[in-house]
């Protein structure tokens, strides 16, 4: 699975121009499954990023995981994290995983973060979404359990 986190001071999902989800301060989380990725990959991603020490301690030194900050985290799916743009210039998505399981590891991602011990707010799978964010820092972070 792959995963691109900022950490913001604010973020929110909408659809259709209604708000479906949105978080104070924490962790904006996009997130794909792969083609080959199944729960392992799922639980291994969200017990990394639920540990990452990225979050200033009382020093201003990043120190400091979500769960210990009382952050939430904006879980959103993102199947364009597949992109493979080696040949031209459209990207293919092939990599992504079949939309069934997409919407399963998407799921079974966002309650793996909330078993961490992080509240979680999501997006809509396979919604037009339109995300808002402040990005605090900033800080950005590529995840991929394949590397």
């Amino acid at each position: 699975m792959r995963a691109l986190i900022q950490r913001v001071s604010e973020a929110a999902v909408r659809v259709d121009g209604a708000v479906i989800g949105e978080i104070g301060p924490g962790l904006m989380i996009l997130v794909c499954a792969m083609q080959g990725d199944g729960e392992a990959e799922a639980d291994r991603l969200a017990a990394k990023i639920a540990k990452l020490r990225i979050f200033p301690d009382e020093a201003g030194k990043m120190n400091r995981a979500l769960p210990d900050t009382g952050g939430a985290a904006l879980v959103v799916s993102q199947f364009t994290l597949a992109a493979d743009t080696s040949r031209g210039n459209r990207p293919g998505f092939s990599a992504a995983a079949a939309p069934d399981d997409g919407e399963r590891l998407y799921e079974h991602f966002a309650a793996r973060m909330q078993a961490q011990g992080v509240p979680v707010a999501t997006g809509r799978f396979g919604a037009d979404m339109k995300v808002s964010l402040v990005n605090d820092g900033p800080v950005t972070i590529w995840l991929d359990t394949a590397g």
